[in-house]
């Protein structure tokens, strides 16, 4: 008992000089009734194994989250998701969305350029600004982030087999700025082998695309250090079929791959580590949801603790971003997405996230309109001024039902990791199909289920509408295609070939050496060359990934 009050002094002691470094957060909170609110509650028996298991927040084994303060002492990040049509239009909805208070960026790009090819490429026929913003070279990055201090606010890049190049354009538009790369904050996705697993958007086979990852960890810790090279990401498992026990065991397996591969490639683990981070899916059940944050929080420290050996607090905290389920949005009665988005981003929030996104009502129907991104967003802000939750640490700590869920959850995930490590570990897991099948399984369960009327769906399978109004959608004018290429065009006669030329040919060198690519991709964009040409120069070494 003696260690307890020894340790809770000594966070007690953080919370209060944590506090003084946040002037804008006041550090007394009440419920309506006027009732003193704690900072966060514990059980009046408290013994050193309920400390080892749950311990304090912002301490090991991070169950309680990862800062001692956590919303008493700093909201999370709203962070809503957007890109669609032209660099210019996307630009715009940026600002819009920064005006209505949001509070970082997260881009999202069209399908051509996520998979390597130019907006003129003829694989791009018909895809040009679809599903996302188009980015074919450093001029389109330049229109993309127009008026929007990269100094200033952090940006999220869902971005994976060409995570490098968009990465350093990224870098070279903040020194357009004035803004030295250790001064940018932001995320590139770059998570690799969940997309041979669930999502699909990768070029390169497994092991040069490892290469490139590593590169990237090398390249930042070097010059970018506040920016996060990776975000692992569980939310398209989720997407793709899987449980939250698969989600969880599958993202912390494919991040133990890379922490081993950068390792293996000379790298100290707490010199990458503490610039990891997680992407989870927020789904439908409350509960289970808000454990498994919990879990992957303490299996993520015991990971780097006791298989990697790191040293640094940082580098066994798991941060990370929540995305709402988008495959839980329903075309049917859209309305009711407006309710299955809030509760999900609250199990996110009660899990201790540090960045969310709230899905828009119509995203099964489009892309959203500017004013279910503003609901959505303001779903996100009632939840962190109106409801009272962020008032204390933790607040479902402690229930007997949580605290059971999140030991199963944990359980049950070390178990698919131990089978992955038998095999081999997360690559050839993958190049197995192991969790593919594994996922495609769940998947096929959960259809039965709901076919059968096990599960409820509102308005789909249950308490159907009869015939619906259809709502007022948003559409991509294809006319900016035309302007698209055009100006990719007018770019290739208007800049130094010779000198693009030169530098792809030192790429090709570098990526035939085994050399980090990194530098040599950021003098290829700085000279624009294209986003396809810098990938064709990278098949042309290593191939194309065929499953």
């Amino acid at each position: 008992m003696e260690d307890y009050k020894e340790a809770y002094a000594a966070w007690q002691k953080e919370v209060k000089e944590q506090l003084k470094k946040r002037p804008e957060r006041k550090d007394t909170f009440r419920t309506g009734s006027r009732l003193d609110v704690e900072r966060a509650y514990f059980p009046e028996e408290i013994d050193n194994a309920y400390i080892e298991k749950l311990g304090f927040p912002g301490r090991y084994p991070y169950t309680r989250g990862i800062r001692s303060t956590m919303y008493r002492g700093q909201l999370w990040t709203m962070r809503q998701y957007a890109g669609f049509g032209s660099a210019k239009e996307t630009n715009e909805r940026f600002r819009y969305l920064l005006d209505q208070g949001q509070t970082g960026l997260s881009v999202a790009f069209d399908l051509p350029t996520q998979i390597g090819y130019d907006s003129d490429d003829a694989m791009s026929l018909g895809e040009v600004g679809k599903v996302g913003v188009a980015i074919d070279s450093l001029e389109d990055m330049e229109l993309l982030f127009d008026q929007i201090s990269l100094g200033d606010v952090s940006t999220s890049m869902t971005i994976n087999a060409p995570a490098a190049v968009l990465l350093a354009m990224y870098i070279a538009v903040a020194e357009k700025q004035g803004v030295p790369p250790e001064k940018i904050r932001g995320t590139i996705q770059n998570d690799i082998l969940k997309e041979y697993i669930a999502r699909g958007t990768y070029i390169y086979p497994p092991k040069p695309s490892m290469k490139l990852i590593t590169d990237i960890f090398e390249f930042c810790s070097r010059e970018a250090p506040a920016f996060n090279t990776i975000s692992i990401s569980g939310y398209h498992i989720r997407e793709a079929g899987s449980t939250a026990v698969q989600e969880l065991a599958f993202t912390l397996a494919n991040a133990a791959a890379y922490v081993e591969a950068a390792m293996e490639a000379g790298l100290d683990v707490d010199e990458f580590a503490p610039r990891l981070a997680f992407f989870f899916n927020g789904h439908n059940d409350f509960f289970e949801e808000t454990a498994k944050f919990r879990a992957a929080r303490r299996m993520w420290a015991k990971m780097m603790r006791e298989r990697f050996g790191a040293k640094k607090e940082k580098s066994e905290q798991l941060r990370f971003h929540t995305q709402v389920a988008g495959s839980t949005l329903t075309a049917q009665q859209p309305e009711n997405n407006v309710v299955r988005v809030a509760l999900q981003a609250m199990a996110a929030v009660l899990g201790g996230t540090q960045s969310l996104h709230t899905n828009a009502k119509d995203e099964a129907l489009s892309l959203p309109t500017e004013d279910s991104a503003r609901i959505a967003l303001r779903t996100q802000q009632i939840i962190a001024h109106e409801t009272g939750v962020t008032n204390t640490i933790d607040p479902l700590g402690g229930s007997y039902f949580i605290e059971e869920l999140t030991d199963r959850l944990e359980e049950e995930a070390f178990r698919y990791i131990e089978r992955i490590d038998e095999m081999g570990g997360a690559v050839q897991a993958v190049e197995s199909q192991y969790m593919q099948r594994e996922i495609h399984r769940a998947a096929y369960d959960a259809q039965k289920r709901l076919e059968k009327e096990e599960d409820i769906v509102v308005g789909v399978n249950k308490f159907q509408a009869g015939e619906e109004q259809a709502p007022d959608l948003m559409a991509v004018d294809d006319a900016f295609v035309k302007e698209q290429l055009h100006r990719l065009k007018t770019l290739r006669e208007r800049r130094d070939s010779e000198k693009v030329e030169a530098v792809l040919e030192e790429l090709k060198a570098a990526a035939e050496n085994g050399e980090n690519m990194m530098d040599v991709i950021v003098k290829a964009v700085k000279v624009y060359a294209t986003v396809g040409e810098i990938c064709h120069t990278l098949r042309n070494v290593f191939g194309e990934y065929t499953s």
